[in-house]
């Protein structure tokens, strides 16, 4: 039975990306097609670890944090230390986005003042003229 392969075309249009974003990944070192000439044979291996770099930066991690997990892939240990290394990843994206939160709000407590003194101050020139 013949094994999976997928171009960088079938790999762009499975998971809605670039051919050039591909590329880019495999420039990072984060995948590594077989050649068969100037063509690129990708496995199924190529095809989750794309995956997993897409989730990685939609979850907001960096390359250097993506490729940190996908070389910590170790099915002998059932990915025990992959998967905390995830977690704490997650409570740290997580902290990082709960401080981003109060940082928000607290520059729309400022934006409000701001605009109320604005409105007295305007209210206070129309009321002179």
């Amino acid at each position: 039975m013949p094994s999976i392969t997928y171009s960088i075309s079938d790999l762009a249009r499975e998971l809605d990306v670039t051919t050039r974003a591909i590329r880019f990944y495999e420039e990072q070192g984060m995948l590594s097609p077989e050649r068969r000439g100037q063509e690129r044979i990708y496995r199924p291996k190529d095809l989750v670890t794309l995956k997993l770099i897409l989730r990685g930066k939609r979850l907001g991690f960096s390359l250097a944090e993506c490729k940190e997990l996908i070389d910590l892939y170790d099915p002998s240990s059932g990915n025990r230390k992959q998967l905390e290394t995830f977690l704490e990843k997650i409570q740290a994206r997580r902290a990082q986005l709960e401080q981003q939160l109060l940082d928000i709000r607290q520059m729309q407590l400022e934006l409000d003042t701001a605009e109320e003194r604005c409105r007295t101050a305007l209210a206070e020139t129309e009321s002179q003229t």
